[in-house]
């Protein structure tokens, strides 16, 4: 490979790839970054074992599409300076590689479009400065952690794999941080948490593709920063709340495919903006609806409803716009900006 051509002479800070900056307290210089992303080195010696673990003062590693060999070494926790990790699109197996926990400055996690599988530990969730964790496009399965809101990190995406259970209570934990999650195409059922509402930071929220059921709470009516939401294919039912459809900068509300029976005034604004998909639902006097006999058998189903207060629950009843009857002409002019999560969905680098 041509970048390997550059690598010649005893100065590995003149290789491509390699990064040098000088010490804080020493004066040369010493490896600080890895740049290998799209490089797709591969062989049966390319472990990272050996490798990333004789960096002693490496802050940065990115490798995203190469075909590293795991595991991830155990000695990253005596590694002082080390804050960024990219190993997505690697295609490296087995269970969630624990001792990437162990580098407690970690901001920066990205292990998307690999094979790992199993649960998800805890402890990830425990990390003090993680920005951004990127799981999505892996095997994992079982339930989320319980204390998934207590990570301070801005940017989560689990999407494309197997997780199970409900979505964690404690996501409501992390109201003044969590500003994009992502749970499309996972096996995630129950209820939308009214706790969901707590997110004022939250520009983006998508748990599309999954077999949540129930109303959804009328809390997500305080997420005045959304600009996405997306909780199409599921099965989730009643009139789709006023609240939410009156939220001052939501450019695309998308409950495709599930099992809603009625829009009011505002909602049917958002319809005729285009901002709000409703199709292939059970609304009488809609388009693109599914069939009577569908909806019927439905509504026909055993539903149990738990506590029925946490869907009418609204923490945020002073926000101006909830006691707006009408949409003002700036409001909702369906522009999402680029979201770094959805970005994460396709293999290439972050």
């Amino acid at each position: 490979m041509d970048v390997v051509k550059t690598w010649d002479g005893k100065d590995v800070c003149r290789y491509k790839g390699f990064r040098c900056d000088p010490l804080l307290v020493e004066k040369e210089r010493a490896v600080s970054a890895v740049m290998f992303n799209g490089f797709k080195f591969e062989g049966p010696e390319l472990c990272l074992e050996g490798f990333m673990d004789e960096l002693d003062d490496i802050a940065v590693f990115h490798a995203n599409s190469n075909f590293f060999l795991g595991p991830i070494p155990k000695k990253i926790n005596r590694q002082r300076f080390f804050y960024e990790m990219d190993l997505s699109n690697n295609k490296l197996p087995g269970g969630f590689p624990n001792n990437v926990l162990g580098a407690s400055l970690l901001t920066f996690l990205d292990l998307r479009f690999n094979n790992y599988c199993g649960p998800i530990p805890k402890q990830l969730f425990n990390l003090d400065i993680i920005s951004a964790i990127y799981i999505n496009n892996n095997q994992f399965s079982s339930a989320l952690p319980s204390n998934l809101g207590k990570t301070p990190a801005r940017y989560l995406t689990f999407a494309n794999n197997q997780f199970t259970g409900q979505i964690p209570r404690s996501i409501g934990d992390a109201k003044k941080t969590m500003e994009e999650i992502v749970f499309f195409n996972n096996k995630l059922d129950g209820y939308l948490p009214c706790e969901i509402g707590n997110l004022e930071n939250a520009v983006l929220f998508d748990a599309g593709k999954n077999r949540l059921t129930g109303p959804i709470p009328l809390s997500f009516a305080c997420l005045a920063k959304a600009e996405l939401l997306y909780l199409a294919d599921n099965q989730l039912y009643g009139p789709v709340p006023e609240e939410i459809c009156k939220l001052p900068k939501l450019g695309n509300f998308t409950l495709r495919n599930n099992f809603f029976t009625k829009v009011g005034p505002m909602c049917k604004q958002l319809i005729k903006k285009k901002i709000l998909d409703v199709s292939n639902n059970c609304i009488p006097g809609l388009p693109n609806q599914k069939c009577k006999e569908d909806c019927e058998e439905f509504a026909c189903r055993p539903k149990y409803r738990g506590n029925d207060k946490s869907f009418t629950y609204i923490p945020c009843k002073n926000n101006y716009y909830l006691h707006s009857h009408v949409s003002k002409p700036n409001d909702n002019v369906n522009y999402v900006s680029p979201k770094r999560t959805y970005a994460a969905l396709a293999p290439d680098p972050q």
